[in-house]
């Protein structure tokens, strides 16, 4: 039997993810082998990281997955042959890693699954609440904005529209969000939402000033409900989700199929509604008062100090377990209840710090182009409120900078609940969130602006003390002359005679002829860095390096002239081969893999040549965005031994065949 070309490799894989018995399910993507193992404790991290063709590693959803790359296909069976473990489908090996996930985990994963898709909306509304805050708070000459000009007091009326739409209207989102998640029928979520919000009801903000013979209700003879609404209340919106989320499965499952479409809307969706008024919305509307009043009593409390510092501490590393979603619910709950949140600020402030952290180590590393292309966007990020690049690209990576962020967040966060910081809506990080923040109560914009110098000023200085003094510092020691020390730099350097200098500069490899490839836009859409990308293979660059396309058309096209090498089973991914010798992954969506093919139509076949005007394949961009999915075009160079100072020439919108960049192929 002839040996397959990665043999050797999936034979090592084997042994170091701990045998054939601890895999309980394997599949793979286009890029990586996903495995759900039995227990996760077993793999050999290190060893794996060494494999030839391994490219990275990290845990997802109880998933182990291993970066390939183009060639994952070929990998994946010689993995199965060596093994003699056969792959699962995507979603049976989704349902298995849910075993690597404790109950808290699981959990959390759900309030995941139902806040991500609400965040645009979320940002959006804090956007507008910050504008409207200052056309009202910030006073000129004795008089706010609105108070002297007709126009601004137009436009601020004006945006109460959407503000209160997303906001106020909350739970229309949430009912909606736990339909989709949970694979029930959507309209009946929506539906659901807009009766604990209806304007028939009584509004929830006038409830506390409105006397207890006044509250309208329903007369049944036997029994009284009030008619309240839930205007901007996570949890009662919650808990109705999955209680009609539950009867529908439940209903689906005994009902006969041929009378369904009656009997399971209506058995599920009248009963939770009187639930929800009945029971679910005045048990979720205590319950989150509770919650929200522990903590505005802990932030407002003689101890403050220590609660606050803790919070500024701990979120980061909250953020990496995904915890960090509760307070999403904790927050709007907070301004259902006392009109504005005092720990959204400190969620911005620990944004500014962990992007601070990210600014010292561009300036310790400063010429090191390479890591450049990933800490800049990720500073950028950090300071307009996303932390993932910088914390899963840099800070993470050497420990030290991560932190000395904690430190900077902790006192930042402490000084601003001190000095009795609010913000009036969420959604707005980083250096954006003053526009969020109470100008009325507290210290103000005063106190955050000092707030924020201290979440700059504190992980910066403590980044460059962590690395100059070793001080949690393993992975990146001052090299000779303040050379960046780096890993890739010990091959050559045991190799070099001892009268070699080597420099973080010193290039590993000399080529006798480069040619200069260009890229070009696959189709029509908004240009974005490979860094922007959602997700961390991509945005790391364990693929290589590359760009993307927010598409605004569904036809794509070659970003290269070559050569079709490979085309996936699930048509979400096409490979291709350069003349000058570059990998080019041209990658359609986001865990676009899932959808089996269906919102794809290809129109090429392997070894088809191919130039920027011919037509790759075609991309239903609605079902893809229904599936829950991004539509994002990954072009992704996957060869980084071959490819070399790729650099975008072109920013903003583009159009298909354009030219957008460069770079070197040896």
């Amino acid at each position: 039997m002839s040996m397959g070309k990665y043999q050797s490799d999936a034979e090592t894989l084997l042994k170091e993810i701990g045998g054939k018995e601890n895999i309980a399910a394997v599949s793979h993507c286009a890029t990586r082998m996903r495995f759900v193992l039995n227990d996760q404790s077993k793999a050999n991290e290190k060893a794996i990281e060494d494999i030839p063709s391994v490219k990275g590693m990290f845990t997802n959803a109880g998933q182990f997955q291993v970066i390939i790359g183009n060639d994952v296909p070929v990998f994946y069976n010689d993995f199965v042959a060596v093994s003699g473990v056969e792959g699962v489908s995507k979603d049976q090996s989704k349902a298995l890693a849910k075993q690597n996930l404790n109950p808290v985990q699981r959990a959390i994963a759900v309030l995941a699954e139902i806040f991500t898709p609400l965040i645009p909306a979320i940002i959006v509304g804090g956007l507008i609440l910050g504008f409207r805050n200052v056309l009202e708070g910030i006073q000129f000459g004795g008089s706010t904005i609105v108070e002297k000009s007709v126009f601004w007091n137009g436009v601020n009326g004006f945006l109460w529209l959407p503000g209160e739409a997303i906001f106020h209207f909350l739970p229309v989102g949430i009912t909606w969000s736990i339909a989709k998640k949970m694979g029930t029928t959507q309209i009946l979520g929506i539906i659901l939402g807009i009766t604990l919000v209806s304007p028939q009801l009584l509004n929830a903000y006038s409830v506390a000033g409105t006397a207890a013979a006044d509250i309208p209700f329903w007369d049944f003879g036997f029994a009284q409900v009030q008619m309240i609404g839930y205007q901007a209340q996570v949890i009662p919106a919650m808990l109705a989700g999955f209680l009609l989320a539950y009867l529908e499965i439940f209903f689906r499952r005994v009902i006969p199929q041929s009378i369904s479409m009656i009997f399971v809307p209506l058995f599920s969706l009248v009963p939770t509604i009187i639930a929800a008024h009945v029971v679910l919305g005045p048990i979720g509307w205590t319950i989150g008062s509770w919650i929200s009043g522990i903590v505005n009593a802990g932030l407002t409390s003689s101890i403050s100090w220590l609660f606050s510092a803790v919070f500024g501490f701990l979120y980061a590393p909250l953020v990496i377990t995904g915890l960090h979603h509760m307070t999403n619910a904790i927050d709007m709950q907070l301004i259902a209840d006392f009109k504005s949140t005092n720990l959204w600020p400190m969620i911005a402030l620990s944004n500014i710090a962990q992007g601070s952290a990210v600014l010292a180590v561009i300036f310790l590393h400063k010429g090191n182009e390479k890591e450049e292309q990933v800490s800049i966007p990720a500073m950028i990020s950090c300071y307009l409120g996303v932390t993932e690049p910088a914390m899963f690209g840099i800070n993470l990576k050497y420990v030290y900078p991560f932190v000395a962020a904690m430190i900077g967040s902790g006192l930042a966060g402490m000084f601003s609940t001190l000095m009795g910081v609010r913000a009036n809506a969420i959604g707005v990080g980083g250096l954006p969130g003053l526009l969020a923040i109470n100008t009325t109560i507290g210290g103000g914009w005063i106190a955050y602006i000092l707030a924020m110098g201290i979440a700059v000023a504190i992980p910066f200085i403590l980044t460059i003390v962590f690395r100059r003094q070793g001080i949690l510092n393993k992975l990146d020691p001052v090299g000779a002359n303040g050379a960046l020390y780096s890993p890739e730099l010990e091959p050559a350097l045991a190799g070099a005679s001892s009268s070699t200098n080597f420099t973080a500069e010193t290039p590993l490899s000399t080529t006798t002829q480069t040619t200069v490839e260009m890229y070009f836009a696959p189709t029509d859409g908004t240009i974005i860095p490979i860094t922007e990308v959602k997700d961390p293979v991509f945005s790391q660059k364990m693929m290589g390096d590359g760009y993307a396309i927010q598409p605004a058309s569904s036809l794509i096209y070659s970003p290269v002239e070559g050569k079709i090498t490979n085309i996936f089973d699930t048509k979400h991914a096409i490979g291709i081969l350069t003349p000058g010798g570059a990998e080019v992954l041209v990658h359609m969506g986001l865990d676009t893999v899932e959808l089996k093919g269906e919102p794809f139509t290809v129109h090429v076949k392997e070894n088809d040549q191919v130039t920027p005007d011919t037509l790759l394949a075609e991309m239903n961009l609605d079902d893809v965005k229904l599936a829950g999915k991004e539509t994002d075009i990954i072009v992704a160079l996957t060869n980084d031994d071959r490819v070399h100072d790729f650099k975008l020439s072109a920013t903003g919108v583009v159009k298909h065949a354009q030219k957008i960049g460069e770079a070197n192929v040896n």
